[in-house]
């Protein structure tokens, strides 16, 4: 097979993915894997020439896929003369895979996890994000560093190339454990710095919600409704990376802590989870959930539960959870479960944005005790306090006793 290789600079990259398919997985579910990994090529800007796939009982030891339909698709290649850039399996890949798929196709080999870790090198732009990305790309590549020596030497620049660097990469073990070292000790310090503020914000009695979601299911989009501010909102996965919270004001003056977190995926490599878990930490915290739905996906119920698993794995499935179906502008049905604690909604209606305020005051009442109290009409500064720190239903004001009765709902 011919070397293809070119230089990246200036043009869109080619590349051919690959999608083992477990027997014992669905044709639904599988494809849905399938037009994810399209659609994270999309995002890292590559252009998918095509895809292929092939049905086993487990992936092949040496090649991932069978010799077989490895010889077909390098025949595809050749007939057609293809500048192919990449070949990007739907798996992650072994060290001993990628060695080999290396030396028969002679161009560069990405799994899915570094696909993934790719783009989010692309989108950290804080220096905690960038410093999670670059502990998760460290973690990935030390074990693989003795499979990737001559990949790593012929990179030159393009897809799979940032972060850490091939002459990084290339350098003893040690050097890299130490690097890994010193980034956790700086995230510990980030950390520590976020859960200060999060103590304040509790003793502060402030609320805490938190956006969570598949990526690309519109959680931006509500959090900019919602907090009228201008987070970075596109149609590509994994456009929020950085945590983000924002104070808003609901039902006359109550103050709630609103936070929007990185997308979820299938297949979320173990790596990340745990890079990117102070990510999630606004989350962990949080004493209500709203879980974004993209209701206009064709996997979507696939993407809800990939949504519920991971909530579960990181102990969140106690926190009360509003669900909201989000891009009803983009369906004609609506044929969605929509449950008691759930919502049809788009971010781009203005009735919708009044809704989804509504139900959100619904679903905090749940989470918060009833009371009644007296106070004097002299006694501004608690009357302030209880408008902005409770839930507050009525306050009617007594002539004789020049006091008012408040009656509303105060956290647990």
């Amino acid at each position: 097979m011919k070397n293809n290789l070119k230089s990246t600079i200036n043009k869109t990259e080619r590349v051919i993915l690959l999608a083992y398919h477990d027997k014992k997985v669905d044709e639904t579910t599988f494809q849905s894997t399938v037009d994810e990994l399209a659609s994270l090529a999309k995002t890292s800007q590559l252009e998918v020439v095509e895809i292929f796939t092939q049905k086993r009982d487990r992936p092949d030891q040496q090649y991932y896929f069978g010799k077989g339909k490895i010889e077909e698709v390098i025949e595809y290649i050749d007939l057609n003369e293809l500048d192919v850039d990449a070949i990007i399996a739907n798996d992650e890949l072994t060290t001993g895979q990628s060695k080999h798929l290396d030396e028969l196709f002679n161009t560069k080999i990405i799994d899915r996890t570094q696909l993934i870790l790719e783009i989010f090198a692309q989108r950290a732009s804080s220096r905690e994000g960038q410093l999670q990305v670059e502990l998760a790309q460290l973690d990935y590549l030390l074990p693989r560093l003795s499979g990737h020596g001559k990949s790593l030497s012929r990179l030159g620049g393009g897809i799979g190339t940032r972060g850490p660097g091939e002459t990084k990469l290339e350098t003893d073990r040690r050097h890299i454990r130490t690097r890994m070292n010193e980034i956790k000790h700086q995230l510990e310090t980030i950390v520590s710095h976020r859960f200060r503020y999060r103590e304040r914000r509790q003793h502060n009695q402030a609320y805490q919600v938190a956006l969570i979601g598949y990526t690309n299911a519109g959680k931006s989009s509500w959090f900019n409704q919602l907090t009228n501010d201008s987070t970075f909102e596109k149609d590509l996965l994994f456009a929020t990376l950085d945590p983000k919270s924002r104070a808003i004001s609901i039902n006359d003056g109550f103050n709630v802590v609103l936070s929007d977190t990185v997308g979820f995926i299938q297949k979320l490599p173990t790596t990340l989870i745990a890079a990117f878990k102070s990510t999630l930490e606004e989350a962990k915290y949080a004493q209500l959930l709203i879980h974004v739905v993209d209701a206009s996906h064709p996997h979507y119920q696939e993407q809800y539960e990939t949504v519920m698993t991971l909530v579960k794995q990181l102990e969140m499935d106690h926190i009360p959870m509003l669900v909201a179906f989000n891009k009803k502008d983009k369906i004609d049905s609506k044929d969605i479960a929509v449950s008691e604690h759930s919502i049809f909604v788009s971010a781009k209606s203005k009735d919708d944005k009044a809704v989804f305020k509504d139900k959100l005051v619904e679903m905090i009442k749940e989470t918060m005790s009833y009371y009644e109290m007296t106070l004097p009409s002299t006694d501004s500064d608690q009357i302030y306090w209880q408008r902005t720190h409770t839930l507050v239903e009525s306050m009617d004001f007594d002539e004789i006793e020049e006091a008012y009765l408040i009656k509303g709902y105060k956290q647990k």
